[in-house]
């Protein structure tokens, strides 16, 4: 394991992060969407508000006010339901506290001296946000990133003389702050924010990012997938525990799988919510993924309303818009080619916005990480090395902080006595 896991700390990486701002379960979801559309990773953190205004909260109590992460994936599939494809309004205002999965565990606070190897083991073992107290206290020093001074571990000590009990805990191990009263402001980092430091790291990681995924044992072989042919709506019952995402596949002759798209929370983070909730109930895998044009209207898709999300001056002036309109894939969002391909195509045939993210076996991790932070996504589904169109895996967040922390560990450098 290179030594930037052992010798970084989680403050290392709140280097302008703004402070945490808390959303609500009492908040609606039409305020949910527009929260979502400003995440990262299509996702925001659901609280339950506090009970005592003025009462200082401990870890502790942070993390049993913290119910879940609410994505785009749970919105469109609660707005698929029928009683709320039936009244979109009242849909639209219910509370996010009826639409959130509850999951105190994938949230953890911990100590800005937390060591990253620590942090990282975290979010391998599925946890998706670090809070982090951004003390005033915190010093860079030596190097950049640099926590280890003359062989001696230092200790994100207060400066300004407060108290033992607000110090950081030894790097060495995550803290117990959960015993102790945290007065400093909170930040919140996610697995796009690590990935993004190690993006930062390369040359450290070295020759680790220049290892194809497939001899690193990145690619992982339980996605979920759903035919082209099934109801959209199927890939809500199929929700994995740590990608939002289910491939649309179609199967090829030897038993493999041709993939054709997505349904995740990443292709659905910034789309016309209603439209896709819409589609998801009424259409198959296949017409949800590659477009439905304006000339199928045989099920009243006339009668489908512009979501407010979508119109961003009725968003402004707080309204929602009515007009009627046709459904078509550019309501959603995705890539629509004029004419409605047969999903036996040739992938370039619909080519765009509604192709899933792809890399090859022997990607190298690097090319892997690289493709996730420019698309801002959570996965990249991986494809054969010969052929594009077959699917062999996908690769997440977790999938590659498992495979940078395989690597053999480095000796620490024991502290010098004076």
């Amino acid at each position: 394991m290179a030594s930037v896991f052992l010798y970084h700390v989680v403050g290392d990486l709140t280097v302008g992060k703004p402070e945490l701002v808390e959303f609500a379960e009492t908040e609606t979801v039409e305020a949910a969407i527009r929260a979502i559309g400003e995440s990262t990773e299509g996702g925001i953190a659901v609280w339950k508000k506090r009970s005592q205004k003025n009462v200082i909260e401990n870890a502790e109590m942070r993390q049993q006010r913290f119910v879940g992460i609410l994505n785009s994936f749970d919105i469109v599939a609660f707005l698929a339901k029928d009683d709320c494809l039936a009244d979109q309004d009242k849909a639209m205002k219910t509370p996010v506290a009826e639409v959130v999965v509850p999951n105190n565990s994938l949230l953890k606070e911990v100590d800005p001296a937390t060591r990253l190897i620590d942090a990282l083991e975290m979010m391998k073992q599925g946890v998706k946000r670090l809070l982090v107290p951004k003390s005033r206290g915190w010093r860079v020093v030596s190097k950049r990133f640099s926590v280890i001074y003359n062989g001696k571990w230092l200790k994100n000590l207060d400066t300004s003389g407060a108290s033992n009990a607000n110090s950081a805990a030894s790097l060495n191990r995550p803290s117990s702050s959960s015993t102790t009263t945290i007065r400093d402001k909170i930040c919140c980092l996610s697995r796009e924010d690590v990935l993004r430091f190690l993006i930062g790291c390369l040359g450290a990681l070295a020759p680790l990012p220049l290892t194809p995924i497939s001899s690193l044992g990145a690619i992982n072989l339980n996605y979920c997938h759903i035919a082209t042919t099934q109801p959209a709506i199927d890939a809500t019952r199929m929700l994995p525990q740590d990608l939002s995402a289910v491939a649309v596949v179609e199967p090829a002759s030897d038993g493999q799988h041709k993939i054709i798209g997505e349904i995740s929370a990443c292709k659905l983070w910034k789309c016309d919510y209603l439209a896709a909730a819409w589609a998801l109930a009424n259409l198959s895998a296949g017409q949800f993924v590659m477009g439905v044009e304006d000339n199928i209207t045989s099920r009243s898709i006339a009668n489908l309303s512009t979501s407010p999300v979508a119109e961003d001056s009725n968003l402004a002036n707080g309204g929602s818009a009515t007009r009627p309109r046709k459904f078509s894939s550019r309501n959603i969002g995705f890539f629509s080619s004029g004419t409605s391909p047969s999903f036996g195509a040739s992938r370039s045939m619909y080519r765009g916005r509604s192709a899933p993210l792809t890399c090859k076996t022997t990607s190298s991790l690097a090319a892997v990480m690289a493709q996730m932070l420019s698309h801002r996504a959570t996965h990249v589904w991986v494809t054969d090395a010969e052929n594009e169109e077959i699917l062999a895996g996908v690769v997440g967040y977790t999938d590659i902080l498992a495979a940078v922390m395989r690597q053999p560990a480095t000796t620490v450098p024991e502290a010098r006595t004076a």
